[in-house]
């Protein structure tokens, strides 16, 4: 399973940590290149103290997959499944470390190589939970791909709805990546969130992906 989640504008400053070792992260041979041309000639990159992503982005997505609470398995299972795409640094994983940052994304920049290197992945099944700005960078194969939709019930109609997707996203993936087994369909994932959630299971249709349809409260 691969879970494709977005950064958060909201993001923490170490005061201290080590500095950045493009070598060291995720991805590191495919993404070297784009990566030193993203952080251009500026030198406060080297400079700025690392700590792990997902202690780097701290909005509410991220709080809600609440790192710091899941068991040491769970973590493992994240850090193996859950691929966080960056303006920076274009994909990283959880512990991977990186520096404060304020940048937003170039999808020209990142598009063709984020595509052939998250494609090697070949995962059995995508959950895509990214924002529509960072889903510019790869679209992923529609046929074992499950995007995350939110929505809500209003006089009895089901409407797509923002100001809590993101929180909802966040209990998603901490729900999938809590689960002992990686779902690896559609089906698994949705049997997973339901537990939780109300929520349907939409074919795919046009060439577009599954979704699921997430009920939030």
């Amino acid at each position: 399973m691969l879970i494709l989640l977005p950064p958060s504008e909201k993001k923490r400053n170490p005061e201290t940590g080590p500095l950045v070792d493009l070598h060291e992260l995720s991805f590191a041979k495919a993404l070297l290149s784009a990566r030193t041309s993203a952080l251009g000639t500026n030198s406060q990159w080297a400079q700025t103290p690392c700590t792990e992503a997902i202690n780097i982005y701290s909005g509410v997505l991220y709080q809600a997959l609440d790192w710091s609470q899941l068991d040491i398995a769970s973590q493992k299972r994240a850090q193996a499944s859950i691929v966080i795409i960056s303006a920076l640094f274009g994909a990283l994983r959880p512990l991977d470390l990186i520096p404060y940052y304020k940048e937003k994304i170039t999808p020209s920049h990142w598009k063709t190589i984020i595509t052939a290197t998250l494609s090697e992945l070949n995962p059995k099944l995508i959950v895509d939970a990214r924002s529509s700005t960072y889903s510019s960078v790869w679209t992923p194969p529609p046929a074992n791909t499950v995007g995350i939709r939110v929505h809500q019930f209003r006089q009895g109609k089901k409407t797509v709805i923002t100001h809590m997707s993101k929180k909802t996203r966040g209990d998603v993936t901490r729900l999938l990546v809590s689960e002992d087994e990686k779902p690896q369909t559609p089906d698994a994932a949705l049997a997973i969130i339901k537990r939780t959630y109300g929520c349907e299971l939409i074919p795919p249709a046009g060439g577009k992906s599954w979704f699921i349809d997430v009920i939030a409260e």
